[in-house]
Protein backbone atom coordinates (compact mmCIF):
# COMPACT_ATOMS: atom_id res chain seq x y z
CA UNK A 1 0.00 0.00 0.00
CA UNK A 2 1.42 3.49 -1.10
CA UNK A 3 2.10 6.10 1.54
CA UNK A 4 0.32 8.60 2.18
CA UNK A 5 2.21 12.03 0.67
CA UNK A 6 2.30 14.05 3.75
CA UNK A 7 4.76 10.55 5.10
CA UNK A 8 6.44 9.95 2.09
CA UNK A 9 7.78 13.77 1.98
CA UNK A 10 8.70 13.66 6.04
CA UNK A 11 10.38 10.24 4.73
CA UNK A 12 12.55 11.84 1.76
CA UNK A 13 13.24 14.73 3.41
CA UNK A 14 14.78 13.33 6.16
CA UNK A 15 16.40 10.65 3.70
CA UNK A 16 18.05 13.55 1.91
CA UNK A 17 20.29 14.63 4.69
CA UNK A 18 21.91 11.10 5.55
CA UNK A 19 24.37 9.33 3.07
CA UNK A 20 24.06 5.03 3.26
CA UNK A 21 27.35 3.29 4.18
CA UNK A 22 28.60 1.26 1.33
CA UNK A 23 30.55 -1.77 1.06
CA UNK A 24 31.93 -4.48 3.58
CA UNK A 25 29.72 -7.02 5.73
CA UNK A 26 27.05 -4.71 6.74
CA UNK A 27 26.03 -3.18 3.72
CA UNK A 28 23.38 -5.64 2.51
CA UNK A 29 21.83 -5.20 6.37
CA UNK A 30 21.93 -1.55 5.30
CA UNK A 31 20.23 -1.48 2.13
CA UNK A 32 17.17 -3.87 3.59
CA UNK A 33 16.53 -1.49 6.55
CA UNK A 34 16.33 1.52 3.95
CA UNK A 35 13.57 -0.82 2.08
CA UNK A 36 11.90 -1.34 5.29
CA UNK A 37 12.20 2.74 6.16
CA UNK A 38 10.85 3.63 2.68
CA UNK A 39 8.18 0.92 2.90
CA UNK A 40 6.86 2.08 6.51
CA UNK A 41 7.36 5.54 6.14
CA UNK A 42 8.94 7.81 9.35
CA UNK A 43 6.72 7.93 12.31
CA UNK A 44 3.38 9.86 12.14
CA UNK A 45 0.61 10.86 14.86
CA UNK A 46 -1.72 8.55 13.07
CA UNK A 47 0.31 5.95 14.00
CA UNK A 48 -0.81 3.84 16.69
CA UNK A 49 1.89 3.57 18.63
CA UNK A 50 2.91 7.48 18.03
CA UNK A 51 -0.26 9.22 18.93
CA UNK A 52 0.44 10.23 22.23
CA UNK A 53 3.84 11.38 21.65
CA UNK A 54 4.74 13.82 18.48
CA UNK A 55 7.62 12.49 16.55
CA UNK A 56 8.31 15.94 14.75
CA UNK A 57 11.66 17.11 16.10
CA UNK A 58 12.58 13.46 15.78
CA UNK A 59 12.08 12.97 12.25
CA UNK A 60 12.45 16.58 10.78
CA UNK A 61 15.73 17.14 8.51
CA UNK A 62 17.68 18.93 10.79
CA UNK A 63 18.28 18.49 14.60
CA UNK A 64 16.55 21.29 17.05
CA UNK A 65 19.14 23.26 18.95
CA UNK A 66 19.88 22.13 22.54
CA UNK A 67 21.52 23.99 24.84
CA UNK A 68 24.89 22.51 27.04
CA UNK A 69 24.26 22.30 30.83
CA UNK A 70 26.86 22.50 33.09
CA UNK A 71 26.40 19.10 35.47
CA UNK A 72 27.93 19.98 38.92
CA UNK A 73 26.88 16.42 40.17
CA UNK A 74 29.57 14.92 37.58
CA UNK A 75 29.35 11.66 35.64
CA UNK A 76 27.28 9.28 37.47
CA UNK A 77 28.96 6.37 37.43
CA UNK A 78 32.50 7.77 37.85
CA UNK A 79 33.11 6.13 41.18
CA UNK A 80 33.12 2.49 39.94
CA UNK A 81 36.13 1.35 38.04
CA UNK A 82 34.73 0.48 34.91
CA UNK A 83 35.85 0.10 31.45
CA UNK A 84 35.04 3.46 29.70
CA UNK A 85 34.22 4.12 26.34
CA UNK A 86 33.04 7.33 25.15
CA UNK A 87 31.25 9.11 22.33
CA UNK A 88 31.10 13.02 22.15
CA UNK A 89 28.29 14.36 19.79
CA UNK A 90 28.05 10.52 18.24
CA UNK A 91 31.92 10.15 17.06
CA UNK A 92 34.16 7.93 19.37
CA UNK A 93 36.46 10.02 21.57
CA UNK A 94 39.68 7.55 21.60
CA UNK A 95 40.99 10.26 24.24
CA UNK A 96 38.75 9.87 26.64
CA UNK A 97 38.18 6.43 26.60
CA UNK A 98 40.27 3.37 27.42
CA UNK A 99 41.80 0.82 25.63
CA UNK A 100 39.00 -0.93 23.99
CA UNK A 101 40.29 -4.69 25.57
CA UNK A 102 39.41 -6.63 28.51
CA UNK A 103 39.59 -10.65 29.61
CA UNK A 104 36.36 -11.75 28.76
CA UNK A 105 35.08 -9.43 26.16
CA UNK A 106 36.49 -8.61 22.48
CA UNK A 107 35.24 -4.70 21.49
CA UNK A 108 35.82 -3.34 17.81
CA UNK A 109 34.19 0.10 16.99
CA UNK A 110 31.87 0.00 13.97
CA UNK A 111 33.46 2.67 12.18
CA UNK A 112 37.13 0.65 12.23
CA UNK A 113 35.72 -2.47 11.23
CA UNK A 114 31.92 -1.97 9.04
CA UNK A 115 34.39 -1.98 5.61
CA UNK A 116 36.19 -5.38 6.30
CA UNK A 117 34.18 -8.18 4.32
CA UNK A 118 33.71 -10.15 7.04
CA UNK A 119 33.26 -9.86 11.11
CA UNK A 120 30.98 -11.55 14.01
CA UNK A 121 28.55 -9.06 13.67
CA UNK A 122 27.40 -9.75 10.40
CA UNK A 123 24.85 -12.31 11.76
CA UNK A 124 23.34 -9.64 14.26
CA UNK A 125 23.77 -6.53 12.90
CA UNK A 126 19.85 -5.64 11.96
CA UNK A 127 18.73 -8.40 12.42
CA UNK A 128 16.96 -8.20 15.88
CA UNK A 129 16.02 -4.99 14.39
CA UNK A 130 14.44 -6.51 11.63
CA UNK A 131 12.45 -9.04 13.59
CA UNK A 132 11.01 -6.31 16.27
CA UNK A 133 9.06 -4.39 13.11
CA UNK A 134 5.77 -6.87 13.54
CA UNK A 135 3.79 -7.20 14.55
CA UNK A 136 4.54 -3.01 14.94
CA UNK A 137 6.61 -1.21 12.97
CA UNK A 138 9.64 0.98 14.43
CA UNK A 139 10.85 3.31 11.52
CA UNK A 140 13.10 4.78 13.27
CA UNK A 141 15.07 2.04 14.52
CA UNK A 142 15.22 1.30 10.30
CA UNK A 143 16.97 4.31 9.96
CA UNK A 144 19.61 3.70 12.45
CA UNK A 145 20.27 0.32 11.12
CA UNK A 146 20.51 1.89 7.93
CA UNK A 147 22.37 4.99 8.78
CA UNK A 148 24.74 4.69 11.36
CA UNK A 149 27.92 5.20 11.00
CA UNK A 150 29.82 4.71 14.65
CA UNK A 151 29.21 2.50 17.82
CA UNK A 152 30.69 -0.63 19.03
CA UNK A 153 30.12 -4.17 19.00
CA UNK A 154 30.67 -6.14 22.10
CA UNK A 155 31.36 -10.04 22.18
CA UNK A 156 31.46 -11.31 25.29
CA UNK A 157 33.21 -14.73 25.97
CA UNK A 158 33.26 -14.86 29.75
CA UNK A 159 32.77 -12.67 32.88
CA UNK A 160 35.24 -9.38 32.47
CA UNK A 161 35.73 -7.81 35.92
CA UNK A 162 34.41 -4.63 35.66
CA UNK A 163 31.81 -3.35 33.75
CA UNK A 164 31.83 -1.58 30.48
CA UNK A 165 30.43 1.72 30.83
CA UNK A 166 29.57 3.74 27.61
CA UNK A 167 29.26 7.48 28.36
CA UNK A 168 27.77 10.02 25.99
CA UNK A 169 28.68 13.22 25.39
CA UNK A 170 27.13 16.64 24.21
CA UNK A 171 29.70 19.44 23.26
CA UNK A 172 27.66 20.77 19.78
CA UNK A 173 24.09 22.68 20.61
CA UNK A 174 23.09 21.50 16.68
CA UNK A 175 24.72 17.44 17.03
CA UNK A 176 22.86 14.81 15.84
CA UNK A 177 24.23 11.78 17.05
CA UNK A 178 23.11 8.32 15.12
CA UNK A 179 24.62 4.99 16.83
CA UNK A 180 24.30 1.62 16.56
CA UNK A 181 25.40 -1.02 19.08
CA UNK A 182 25.88 -4.70 19.18
CA UNK A 183 26.38 -7.11 22.02
CA UNK A 184 27.17 -11.05 21.36
CA UNK A 185 26.85 -12.95 25.16
CA UNK A 186 27.97 -15.92 24.56
CA UNK A 187 26.68 -19.78 26.74
CA UNK A 188 27.55 -18.83 30.42
CA UNK A 189 29.04 -15.26 30.03
CA UNK A 190 28.00 -13.07 32.04
CA UNK A 191 28.60 -8.90 31.64
CA UNK A 192 27.65 -5.20 33.08
CA UNK A 193 26.71 -2.60 30.83
CA UNK A 194 26.71 1.05 32.05
CA UNK A 195 25.20 4.14 29.67
CA UNK A 196 25.49 7.43 30.85
CA UNK A 197 24.82 11.06 28.90
CA UNK A 198 23.17 13.56 27.28
CA UNK A 199 24.75 11.91 23.75
CA UNK A 200 23.53 15.32 21.35
CA UNK A 201 20.94 17.83 20.74
CA UNK A 202 19.40 14.95 18.94
CA UNK A 203 19.89 11.05 19.91
CA UNK A 204 18.96 8.07 17.68
CA UNK A 205 20.44 5.00 19.09
CA UNK A 206 19.86 1.30 18.67
CA UNK A 207 21.22 -1.89 20.74
CA UNK A 208 20.59 -5.24 19.41
CA UNK A 209 21.74 -7.86 22.39
CA UNK A 210 21.78 -11.86 21.52
CA UNK A 211 22.15 -13.56 25.00
CA UNK A 212 22.93 -17.27 24.61
CA UNK A 213 21.47 -19.84 26.78
CA UNK A 214 22.35 -19.07 30.32
CA UNK A 215 24.16 -15.93 29.73
CA UNK A 216 23.14 -13.08 32.16
CA UNK A 217 23.46 -9.44 31.31
CA UNK A 218 22.30 -6.29 33.57
CA UNK A 219 21.93 -3.21 32.12
CA UNK A 220 21.87 0.52 33.93
CA UNK A 221 21.17 3.46 31.75
CA UNK A 222 20.95 7.11 33.19
CA UNK A 223 19.53 9.41 30.51
CA UNK A 224 21.67 12.69 30.59
CA UNK A 225 20.31 16.15 31.98
CA UNK A 226 21.07 18.30 29.66
CA UNK A 227 16.72 19.30 29.23
CA UNK A 228 16.80 20.46 25.19
CA UNK A 229 17.94 17.38 24.27
CA UNK A 230 15.79 15.06 22.63
CA UNK A 231 16.58 11.15 22.05
CA UNK A 232 14.85 7.98 20.35
CA UNK A 233 16.24 4.47 21.94
CA UNK A 234 15.93 1.24 21.12
CA UNK A 235 16.58 -1.77 22.94
CA UNK A 236 16.52 -5.37 20.98
CA UNK A 237 16.79 -8.31 23.13
CA UNK A 238 16.44 -12.04 22.61
CA UNK A 239 17.28 -14.41 25.19
CA UNK A 240 18.05 -18.15 25.03
CA UNK A 241 17.62 -20.93 27.86
CA UNK A 242 18.05 -20.24 31.02
CA UNK A 243 19.31 -16.75 30.45
CA UNK A 244 18.77 -13.58 32.20
CA UNK A 245 18.58 -9.95 30.95
CA UNK A 246 17.58 -6.78 33.86
CA UNK A 247 17.93 -3.53 32.49
CA UNK A 248 17.30 -0.46 34.31
CA UNK A 249 16.98 4.05 32.92
CA UNK A 250 16.97 6.23 35.07
CA UNK A 251 15.73 9.51 33.44
CA UNK A 252 15.89 13.44 34.87
CA UNK A 253 15.26 16.20 32.19
CA UNK A 254 14.95 16.61 28.28
CA UNK A 255 12.28 17.68 26.57
CA UNK A 256 11.99 14.65 24.27
CA UNK A 257 12.27 11.18 25.43
CA UNK A 258 11.42 8.01 23.52
CA UNK A 259 12.51 4.88 24.96
CA UNK A 260 11.46 1.67 23.12
CA UNK A 261 12.03 -1.92 24.37
CA UNK A 262 11.61 -5.24 22.12
CA UNK A 263 12.04 -8.10 24.58
CA UNK A 264 12.11 -11.64 23.04
CA UNK A 265 12.03 -15.15 24.89
CA UNK A 266 13.39 -18.14 22.65
CA UNK A 267 14.60 -20.51 25.15
CA UNK A 268 12.99 -21.73 28.30
CA UNK A 269 13.47 -20.75 31.56
CA UNK A 270 14.54 -17.33 30.88
CA UNK A 271 14.46 -14.20 33.20
CA UNK A 272 13.75 -10.50 31.58
CA UNK A 273 12.87 -7.43 33.29
CA UNK A 274 12.37 -4.00 31.49
CA UNK A 275 12.22 -1.08 34.54
CA UNK A 276 12.44 2.60 34.70
CA UNK A 277 12.28 5.71 37.07
CA UNK A 278 11.75 9.22 35.40
CA UNK A 279 11.26 13.18 37.12
CA UNK A 280 9.97 15.58 34.74
CA UNK A 281 9.20 19.07 35.36
CA UNK A 282 7.85 21.22 32.84
CA UNK A 283 8.42 20.82 29.05
CA UNK A 284 8.91 16.98 29.67
CA UNK A 285 8.16 14.57 27.42
CA UNK A 286 8.81 10.81 28.72
CA UNK A 287 7.72 8.13 26.33
CA UNK A 288 8.55 4.03 27.26
CA UNK A 289 7.51 1.90 25.11
CA UNK A 290 7.97 -2.11 25.79
CA UNK A 291 6.71 -4.78 23.70
CA UNK A 292 7.50 -8.62 25.14
CA UNK A 293 7.09 -11.90 23.31
CA UNK A 294 7.04 -15.29 25.39
CA UNK A 295 7.94 -18.15 22.64
CA UNK A 296 8.95 -20.56 25.45
CA UNK A 297 8.28 -22.13 28.00
CA UNK A 298 8.62 -21.35 31.43
CA UNK A 299 10.07 -17.74 31.33
CA UNK A 300 9.60 -14.60 33.33
CA UNK A 301 9.09 -11.15 32.87
CA UNK A 302 8.60 -8.15 33.93
CA UNK A 303 7.73 -4.39 33.28
CA UNK A 304 8.07 -1.85 36.28
CA UNK A 305 7.81 2.17 35.45
CA UNK A 306 7.34 4.71 38.09
CA UNK A 307 7.02 8.56 36.70
CA UNK A 308 6.91 11.84 38.69
CA UNK A 309 5.78 14.84 36.50
CA UNK A 310 4.89 18.35 37.78
CA UNK A 311 4.30 21.97 36.03
CA UNK A 312 2.88 20.49 33.10
CA UNK A 313 4.82 17.25 32.36
CA UNK A 314 3.46 14.37 30.19
CA UNK A 315 4.07 10.96 31.08
CA UNK A 316 3.53 7.85 28.73
CA UNK A 317 3.82 4.30 28.95
CA UNK A 318 2.93 1.68 26.54
CA UNK A 319 3.40 -1.65 26.94
CA UNK A 320 2.70 -5.02 26.32
CA UNK A 321 3.17 -9.05 26.56
CA UNK A 322 2.29 -11.02 24.18
CA UNK A 323 2.49 -15.34 24.83
CA UNK A 324 2.29 -17.77 22.04
CA UNK A 325 0.70 -20.96 21.55
CA UNK A 326 2.95 -23.38 23.64
CA UNK A 327 4.37 -20.74 25.76
CA UNK A 328 3.35 -22.35 28.79
CA UNK A 329 4.62 -21.98 32.35
CA UNK A 330 4.95 -18.30 31.75
CA UNK A 331 5.21 -15.89 33.93
CA UNK A 332 4.23 -11.88 33.08
CA UNK A 333 3.65 -9.30 35.44
CA UNK A 334 3.24 -5.52 33.99
CA UNK A 335 3.09 -2.14 36.20
CA UNK A 336 3.41 1.59 35.48
CA UNK A 337 2.44 4.13 37.81
CA UNK A 338 2.77 8.25 37.92
CA UNK A 339 2.81 10.10 41.02
CA UNK A 340 1.11 13.88 39.52
CA UNK A 341 2.31 16.42 41.73
CA UNK A 342 -0.15 19.14 40.50
CA UNK A 343 -3.00 19.06 38.24
CA UNK A 344 -1.22 20.40 35.28
CA UNK A 345 0.83 17.49 34.08
CA UNK A 346 -0.64 13.94 32.91
CA UNK A 347 0.12 10.52 32.37
CA UNK A 348 -1.31 8.01 29.18
CA UNK A 349 -0.99 4.43 29.41
CA UNK A 350 -1.93 1.45 27.05
CA UNK A 351 -1.11 -1.65 29.03
CA UNK A 352 -1.65 -5.08 26.91
CA UNK A 353 -2.00 -8.76 27.24
CA UNK A 354 -2.17 -10.99 24.32
CA UNK A 355 -2.04 -14.55 25.04
CA UNK A 356 -2.89 -17.80 23.36
CA UNK A 357 -1.52 -20.30 26.14
CA UNK A 358 -3.74 -21.29 28.98
CA UNK A 359 -1.51 -22.27 31.44
CA UNK A 360 0.31 -18.52 32.55
CA UNK A 361 0.01 -16.08 34.94
CA UNK A 362 0.23 -12.45 33.68
CA UNK A 363 -1.28 -9.31 35.11
CA UNK A 364 -1.03 -5.38 34.66
CA UNK A 365 -2.13 -2.79 36.25
CA UNK A 366 -1.87 1.61 35.92
CA UNK A 367 -2.54 3.90 38.23
CA UNK A 368 -2.08 7.92 38.49
CA UNK A 369 -2.71 9.78 41.42
CA UNK A 370 -0.99 12.63 43.75
CA UNK A 371 0.49 12.56 46.75
CA UNK A 372 -0.81 10.42 49.98
CA UNK A 373 -2.12 13.13 52.05
CA UNK A 374 -2.16 10.80 55.31
CA UNK A 375 1.44 9.85 54.68
CA UNK A 376 2.34 14.00 54.60
CA UNK A 377 0.34 14.99 57.65
CA UNK A 378 2.01 11.98 59.01
CA UNK A 379 4.95 12.91 58.45
CA UNK A 380 4.58 17.00 58.62
CA UNK A 381 3.12 16.42 62.41
CA UNK A 382 6.46 14.81 63.13
CA UNK A 383 8.62 18.18 62.38
CA UNK A 384 9.50 17.11 58.53
CA UNK A 385 9.03 20.23 56.48
CA UNK A 386 6.57 19.75 53.70
CA UNK A 387 9.31 20.01 50.38
CA UNK A 388 11.37 17.37 52.25
CA UNK A 389 8.85 15.28 53.51
CA UNK A 390 6.90 15.55 49.42
CA UNK A 391 10.98 14.31 48.84
CA UNK A 392 10.46 11.46 51.00
CA UNK A 393 6.71 10.27 49.62
CA UNK A 394 7.71 10.90 45.95
CA UNK A 395 11.03 8.09 46.63
CA UNK A 396 9.63 5.95 48.13
CA UNK A 397 7.29 5.88 45.39
CA UNK A 398 10.01 5.11 42.60
CA UNK A 399 11.13 2.86 45.32
CA UNK A 400 9.75 -0.58 43.16
CA UNK A 401 11.40 0.51 40.07
CA UNK A 402 14.47 0.98 41.69
CA UNK A 403 14.64 -1.87 43.21
CA UNK A 404 15.07 -4.00 40.07
CA UNK A 405 18.65 -2.53 40.00
CA UNK A 406 20.32 -5.59 41.91
CA UNK A 407 23.70 -3.92 42.62
CA UNK A 408 23.25 -2.39 45.99
CA UNK A 409 25.87 0.50 45.65
CA UNK A 410 24.78 1.51 42.08
CA UNK A 411 20.66 0.94 43.53
CA UNK A 412 21.98 3.60 45.77
CA UNK A 413 23.41 5.50 43.80
CA UNK A 414 19.80 5.65 41.69
CA UNK A 415 18.32 7.08 44.83
CA UNK A 416 20.87 9.74 45.30
CA UNK A 417 20.81 11.58 42.28
CA UNK A 418 17.10 11.52 42.21
CA UNK A 419 17.13 13.00 46.05
CA UNK A 420 19.29 15.77 44.65
CA UNK A 421 17.14 16.52 41.59
CA UNK A 422 13.80 16.43 44.03
CA UNK A 423 16.08 19.06 46.41
CA UNK A 424 16.90 21.24 43.21
CA UNK A 425 13.57 21.47 42.42
CA UNK A 426 12.39 22.40 45.99
CA UNK A 427 15.57 24.85 46.08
Amino acid sequence: MALPQAKLDATEARLATLTLPEGGWSAAARRDALARLREMGLPGRRDEYWKWTRPDTLIQPEAPEAALLENSEGQIFSQFERLKIVFTDGVFDPEQSDDLEAEGVRIDRLADVQQQDIHWARDLYGKLEARGQSPVKRPLAALNTAFATDGVLIHVTGKPSKPICLTYHHRDTRSDAILHHVVKVDEGAEVTLLENGPAAARFNKCVELDIADTGKVHHIRAQGRDHERRAATHLFARLGAESVFKTFTLTMNGVMTRNEAVIEFTGDDAVGHVAGACVGDGDFHHDDTVFITHDAVGCESRQVFKKVLRNGATGVFQGKILVKEGAQKTDGYQISQSLLLDEDSQFLAKPELEIYADDVACSHGSTSGAIDEEALFYLRSRGVPYGEATDLLTLAFLAEAVQEVENEDLRELMVERLGNWLARRRS
